[in-house]
């Protein structure tokens, strides 16, 4: 996932804290400053405003999902491939599925930290203006330690109202597809040698 290892780890805790400020909410807030992380590591950090125009695409997406924690997962996931729609033309590169070790320090590959970090400050940028009514948006998260035949992983989490955690991890596919949303006990099974699924 990356080869270097220390310093994306270090980088991945600086966004993360980076990622936790709230703003005043309502209609139609001031535009939002993302810096979207990318070349691996938050390497390269390029800047998406989120102007009104977006907030209001991503109140329709978010209103589709008022109905059952389930119904707002699957709203989230649209959320998320618009929003990498929307990095796509600030970085002016379509991001891989799965971020290979060559991908480091290009501009616009991203790596699971740069993904899991991105997609952390969509949902809370969705959270401070109260989109999001069945979930609140948790620390990011990791699995594998290498002996155990995976690589560190990262992704990002919610939480439904019974307290369960779902992760939202789009590191799998390409820029706009649509992310792996499952709990995170079925998620820290898989990724066993690279595979996507259990082995």
């Amino acid at each position: 996932m990356v080869s270097r290892l220390p310093a994306a780890f270090a980088a991945f805790l600086i966004a993360g804290a980076g990622a936790t400020v709230l703003e005043p909410s309502g209609a139609h807030a001031a535009p939002k400053r993302i810096d979207i992380c990318h070349g691996f590591g938050c390497y390269y950090r390029s800047a998406l405003i989120l102007d009104a125009r977006d907030e209001k695409r991503f109140g329709a997406m978010l209103a589709g999902g008022k109905a059952s924690p389930a119904a707002e997962r699957a709203a989230i996931s649209d959320a998320v491939r618009y929003y990498e729609g929307r990095i796509q033309q600030v970085t002016g590169v379509r991001d891989e599925a799965r971020g290979q070790f060559g991908g480091g320090r290009v501009r616009g590959q991203m790596d699971c930290i740069d993904e899991s970090t991105n997609t952390r400050a969509l949902l809370l940028y969705l959270q401070e203006r109260r989109m999001l009514r069945h979930h609140t948006v948790r620390s990011n998260i990791s699995r594998g330690f290498l002996l155990d035949g995976r690589y560190p992983h990262f992704t990002a989490v919610i939480r439904d109202p019974g307290g369960t955690d779902w992760v939202v991890d789009s590191w799998y596919e390409p820029m706009g597809g649509p992310p792996d949303i499952m709990t995170v006990k079925d998620w820290k099974r898989r990724g066993v040698m690279g595979n996507r699924l259990p082995s």
